[in-house]
């Protein structure tokens, strides 16, 4: 039987290389915010631009990726990571006076590569012959979440050992993962994956009310795990004046871990999709609650923390029920899953900044705030992780359509 391995390991490090995307300028928003004034409404928008960009990736490759040469754009994915992350450390000596701009430009770089992976990376695994693709989809994804253990410490304790000043030189060191990455998949077959043959073939597929319910889990699901992953630093910090070092390593490196847990034990031992789906979101609105309402600082920590473990199946559990449902939709399902996980990591940290910000403008919050002993930034935080909550709430009722829909499936 032929060996996939090294192509599997191209995709792992290309998973990694998309953690270290998506965690690096949350690590560094109090850092940003510092040294150059930049607001939260800013911070969060730059998350936003972050997935905005990824999701037009996602739409342009639901309509077309029959005109992409899809072995060459593999191969072409982590050069534009690497380039993205130089230029996201180049930005103090490229752009000194526009240092917001600069940041921009290497996220919209870097993001379009990470739009990229998510519509390929899962494809090219599905497309290697198993004897359980459900597992070999979680295992994929856990290497992310295990990416967000590595990269999170090291960052932190980078920044606290040499300085917030040079924080520059973190995205030029982390563009060496990409780097390894290309010369993986230089050296590996890709093998066929399945496209639509025209757009009308897309549109097919896109009246499907199914395939619309999968979007919205996995919308949801973006939503509860971005939402948490890219703010709770910050809210540990801020909220419940966790030292940063202690809130990375403890809150942000614990949520990593514990969602890569979530994944790696359903790779082992996971049957029931459906029911994990289900069980994560009422398990991860009540994390959202607890962290917003405690003033306990451990316990706050913990709910941020535990919400990975929770969270960990909404994303890939949804590509399983997708890809289980939609057998020959190859690229364009995992496109269109993926366009819809960027929408929810799009909008959900961009509200939790929107809402942060509204408490340090609105008078009468910020006197709710002194009202409750809190700081405006705080009551902010705390108020946004209740927004935030909303969204795994509303995956308990969709995630229960998808497990009745997998059942009636079962039966047939």
């Amino acid at each position: 039987m032929r060996s996939y391995t090294r192509l599997k390991l191209a995709c792992y490090t290309g998973n990694v290389t998309m953690s270290v995307i998506g965690n690096l300028t949350p690590v560094l928003f109090l850092t940003l915010r510092s040294l150059y004034g930049i607001s939260y409404s800013q911070l969060g928008l730059l998350v936003l631009i972050n997935f905005t960009t990824q999701l037009t990736v996602d739409l342009i490759f639901s309509f077309f990726s029959h005109k992409f040469n899809i072995p060459a754009t593999v191969r072409a994915m982590p050069i534009i990571g690497a380039v993205g992350l130089l230029l996201l450390g180049a930005t103090p000596f490229l752009f000194p006076q526009q240092i917001y701009l600069g940041l921009v430009l290497g996220t919209v770089v870097s993001s379009a590569a990470s739009g990229l992976a998510e519509v390929l990376i899962s494809p090219v695994i599905a497309a290697i012959p198993a004897e359980d693709p459900d597992r070999e989809m979680s295992k994929l994804h856990s290497v992310y979440a295990w990416g967000v253990v590595a990269v999170i410490p090291l960052f932190t304790l980078f920044l606290w050992g040499f300085g917030s000043e040079n924080w520059m030189w973190l995205p030029m060191l982390s563009a060496i993962i990409p780097a390894v990455s290309a010369v993986l998949y230089a050296g590996t077959d890709i093998p066929p994956m399945e496209t639509p043959e025209r757009v009308s073939r897309v549109l097919e597929f896109m009246k499907n009310k199914t395939l619309w319910l999968c979007v919205v889990a996995i919308f949801l699901g973006g939503a509860a795990e971005v939402t948490m992953a890219q703010w709770s630093s910050s809210y540990l910090e801020q909220a419940l004046g966790i030292p940063k070092v202690w809130g990375d390593v403890f809150g942000v490196a614990l949520f990593g871990a514990t969602l890569g847990i979530g994944r790696t034990l359903y790779a082992k031992i996971g049957k029931n999709i459906g029911r994990a789906l289900f069980w994560g979101a009422v398990g991860a609105t009540l994390c959202y609650l607890t962290a917003a309402l405690t003033s306990w600082p451990i316990l706050g920590l913990l709910a941020c923390a535990l919400t990975g473990f929770c969270v960990s199946m909404m994303w890939p559990g949804s590509l399983i029920v997708a890809s289980d449902r939609f057998p020959d939709g190859g690229v364009f399902v995992f496109a269109m899953m993926a366009a819809g996980g960027d929408l929810g990591a799009s909008v959900g940290p961009q509200l939790v900044g929107s809402i942060a910000d509204l408490a340090l403008a609105t008078p009468a919050l910020s006197q709710l705030a002194a009202d409750l002993s809190l700081t405006p930034d705080q009551l902010g935080m705390k108020l946004g992780l209740l927004v935030g909550m909303l969204f795994p709430l509303a995956g308990i009722g969709v995630y229960a359509a998808v497990r009745k829909m997998r059942k009636a499936a079962e039966k047939q």
